[in-house]
């Protein structure tokens, strides 16, 4: 596998996925994530085949490391961004009035959230329409923008805050 077989890579694939979901499937629960999280992983052990070393443990651990952790990344990455959009959008629009209703209220609400928007520093208020408006995720968002997931973690927290505080309603 590490040097490019195929037919090694789908042999390691047939040995050890089973074993790699089920650790998966413990951490993530859900299983359309946990699939995708076990593509990822044996992408990346792939990738990785040629750093394998037999000596710091099987290919079967190496593997089902991989697992784990990408599994709890995975886990919590999508704790925290529930967390972020449901609190986060909760918190910034409970001032805003029942959006049901008048059409030209929902025009002057859209407005205020617009006004309020270009009051953000511009890289700011670029995740926070990439996240609210486009339905990204942080990690989607951090390559689009190509800037580190924490860079953008921080500007899309700063930015809600600063939301909130145009408000009045301090964090």
């Amino acid at each position: 596998m590490a040097g490019g077989d195929r037919q090694a890579f789908a042999e390691f694939y047939d040995r050890y996925a089973a074993l790699a979901f089920g650790v998966i499937r413990r951490i993530v629960r859900d299983p359309a994530l946990a699939e995708e999280v076990l593509q990822d992983v044996f992408w990346e052990a792939w990738g990785a085949a040629a750093s394998y070393d037999p000596a710091r443990g099987s290919p079967e651990a190496w593997l089902v490391m991989r697992a784990r952790s990408r599994g709890i990344d995975r886990a919590r990455a999508a704790r925290r961004r529930s967390e972020m959009v449901v609190t986060g959008l909760n918190e910034a629009t409970t001032s805003l009035p029942d959006p049901g209703g008048d059409p030209g209220t929902l025009a002057e609400d859209r407005k205020l959230v617009a006004g309020m928007l270009r009051r953000l520093p511009e890289t700011q208020r670029q995740v926070l329409e990439l996240a609210y408006f486009d339905g990204l995720t942080q990690t989607e968002i951090a390559e689009r923008v190509k800037e580190p997931l924490g860079t953008v973690k921080t500007r899309m927290r700063l930015g809600l805050e600063r939301l909130r505080s145009f408000m009045g309603t301090a964090p």
